[in-house]
């Protein structure tokens, strides 16, 4: 399945290429992914304009599923007797973020059947609420990703609702390794709560995500007790130390500790994990990232000047230029995303209209010191009025 569509008249179609075999309408098909089987509803040929119902579709054919309830984009169907799974396709997580506000009751109500089902159509738009603004929260790929996700709200599904200003998702990691004692400790009656870890951090490549290790020997740790060590880390990766954002490119590594027979537990080795990773993280040069755009601008010869002056006071940096047919110039530059937000206005007018943008993420890089100390102290002035 490569494409997932809500037609007003049919409902949800699910847009699959056929790799071997047929497909037959009314037969059961298996999601080899979930191992869950899904009856075909109706098969349908999909035309420009119009879609014809079809009863068999052979290899080579794309088509359009109906009645699919638990498939989503990148998911593999197979013969429900001879199962097998394709590579998944990867889809980036978001890096700019909007908060949206229905109007009414009744915008609420639209708004989050609109959401969930924008989002099944597309894997890389998100939503959430955030619990502690209240708000919901939306997450793409671009300021014109996400204004076309609200404008389908407003069109499709009729919804009113203010949104906020676009938002940078912004990463946390760290630079050095650490290493902490943590060691929780309560007494309240009855059996306690006791913990004691001793938990290295460490820095990874960029792009390595998170890993988890245990080194405890000789039982100075019960085995029991280490997913509650993991699961607590794990949790906490979510807010980071200076801001807030997830955290990346770490490797935690559980060395030592110890336990008390009567009062350690799961629980206690789990809180015990997120204290532990509130104080390693500090002492382990925490640092922002930010994402970095590849920027590729069509300007005419006599704007080049201004497109790349523009670019670098976005504190972009401009890696090649050529040429294009009709006397244009092309501009490849790797630029932040919080600098980018309304280019396309300042591009237009510097241009007269004349020349055009594309951009997608490249990487995430470290933040300037003074852009994370004026987030780190916005965060923290946010908490505290919170």
């Amino acid at each position: 399945a490569f494409k997932i569509m809500t037609d007003p008249f049919v409902g949800s179609l699910t847009f699959v290429r056929i790799y071997s075999g047929k497909l037959v309408a009314g037969s059961y098909v298996l999601n080899a992914n979930k191992d869950k089987k899904e009856r075909i509803g109706r098969l349908l040929e999909m035309h420009a304009n119009s879609k014809e119902d079809i009863t068999v579709a052979v290899a080579g054919d794309i088509v359009a599923l109906a009645g699919l309830k638990d498939t989503i984009t990148g998911e593999t169907l197979s013969d429900p007797d001879k199962p097998v799974v394709l590579e998944r396709m990867e889809f980036p997580d978001p890096v700019i973020k909007v908060a949206i506000e229905p109007k009414t009751k009744a915008d609420a109500d639209k708004m989050a059947t609109g959401l969930i089902k924008l989002a099944q159509e597309d894997p890389s738009f998100h939503f959430s609420r955030d619990e502690e603004t209240n708000q919901t929260v939306i997450e793409g790929m671009g300021e014109l990703h996400l204004d076309i996700i609200v404008d389908r709200l407003k069109r499709e599904f009729r919804v009113e609702a203010n949104v906020g200003a676009p938002q940078v998702n912004y990463r946390e990691s760290i630079s050095k390794i650490s290493e902490v004692q943590y060691v929780h400790k309560k007494q309240s009656g009855g059996s306690g709560q006791f913990a004691d870890i001793i938990v290295r951090f460490e820095p990874l490549e960029a792009g390595s995500g998170y890993e988890f290790k245990s080194e405890i020997k000789g039982g100075a740790v019960p085995k029991e007790y280490v997913p509650g060590v993991m699961k607590g880390i794990e949790e906490s990766l979510p807010n980071g130390v200076l801001a807030g954002y997830p955290v990346v490119d770490l490797r935690a590594v559980l060395v030592d500790g110890s336990y008390h027979d009567v009062d350690s537990s799961v629980l206690a080795f789990q809180i015990a994990a997120r204290g532990a990773f509130r104080e390693g993280l500090r002492k382990a040069g925490p640092r922002l990232l930010e994402p970095i755009m590849k920027v590729e601008v069509i300007t005419p010869e006599e704007h080049l000047g201004d497109v790349i002056g523009d670019l670098n006071s976005r504190r972009g940096q401009v890696n090649s230029f050529g040429d294009k047919p009709g006397g244009l110039k092309v501009v490849d530059a790797f630029v932040p995303l919080a600098e980018m937000f309304q280019y396309v206005s300042t591009l237009r007018g510097m241009t007269k209209g004349r020349a055009s943008y594309t951009m997608q993420l490249a990487k995430f890089d470290v933040v300037p010191q003074h852009i994370q100390n004026e987030l780190s102290a916005a965060k923290q002035e946010e908490a505290s009025t919170a």
